[in-house]
């Protein structure tokens, strides 16, 4: 195949519109032109990312700056390859027209993710990092797409939950304004003990441990006289971004409560019944004939 029949095969005209011809060549070159833009975009983008990084800047922030830059490039390049190609816009019409009846017919879910994915963004009700409660599942925000958002929950299990759901359903943001979280103890001691000393103890215990907060202030309540035991509710502040640090704050103090109550004698309760009998108890024996 010489140059001459090559020229002829890209010289092709595929079709024409209003006088504008789109050849076989054209059609080529534009996905060329914009692999190579795009190549360069990407490359751009993660320089500035990783600049803003640099700066300190919050991830949602960095995440939500990115997400704008991709997209205006997008449309900067496709309406840069279709006018250096003389490609008008005009051209496209029928695949307009497809679109929106494929939206209308099949697309709803997609493009309602799709705008919820921004709103969050650009609200940030939600935002990367953020420990949430979403129905039974708890965990931390890993990435916000266009489409559903990644969560990452305690057991190490990644969740991908539709941008949609987080803006109709109630979800609870534990870290919104801050990473300060309320957690709480409860021990049921022995009736008879001194509950002045049993809340000087626990307060004691509250005290020592390095991760609670000094405000708000932890405080001991004594909570309900139970069946078999006097209970007692240990409220404290924590700074937490997970679930796995507040238990590991609980199991630490339950842990020096146990401690401080042996070494000074304070019994913690068990469940027991004690068995009442009025009157006296005849043991009556009897007669078998041999």
């Amino acid at each position: 195949m010489n140059i001459e029949q090559i020229n002829d095969i890209l010289g092709f005209v595929l079709f024409s519109y209003n006088d504008v011809h789109i050849t076989v060549a054209k059609v080529i070159q534009v996905p060329l032109i914009l692999f190579t833009m795009w190549f360069v975009v990407t490359r751009i983008g993660k320089l500035i990312k990783k600049s803003l990084l640099a700066r300190k800047m919050s991830p949602d922030a960095v995440h939500l700056f990115t997400r704008f830059y991709f997209i205006l490039s997008i449309a900067i390049l496709l309406f840069t390859s279709l006018e250096v190609l003389n490609i008008p816009l005009t051209a496209f019409a029928f695949v307009s027209g497809a679109i929106a009846i494929g939206v209308g017919f099949g697309a709803q879910n997609i493009i309602n993710n799709f705008i919820s994915g921004w709103i969050l963004m650009w609200e940030r009700p939600i935002r990367i990092g953020d420990f949430l409660e979403v129905g039974t599942a708890k965990g931390v925000v890993e990435t916000i797409n266009t489409r559903s958002t990644r969560i990452r929950r305690n057991d190490g299990v990644h969740m991908l939950i539709p941008n949609s759901q987080l803006l109709e359903n109630t979800v609870t943001n534990w870290t919104l304004i801050d990473g300060n979280a309320r957690s709480s103890v409860s021990v049921g001691v022995a009736y008879g003990s001194d509950v002045l000393l049993v809340k000087k103890l626990i307060q004691q215990v509250l005290d020592e441990h390095e991760a609670i907060l000094a405000t708000p202030q932890s405080t001991v309540l004594f909570d309900d006289f139970a069946d078999s035991s006097l209970v007692f509710n240990a409220i404290f502040w924590v700074c937490a971004e997970s679930e796995t640090r507040l238990r590991q704050v609980r199991s630490d103090i339950r842990f020096r409560i146990y401690e401080v109550f042996e070494q000074h004698d304070v019994v913690i309760a068990f469940p027991q019944r004690d068995l009442h009998i009025d009157g006296e108890i005849v043991l009556k024996r009897s007669l078998v004939k041999k």
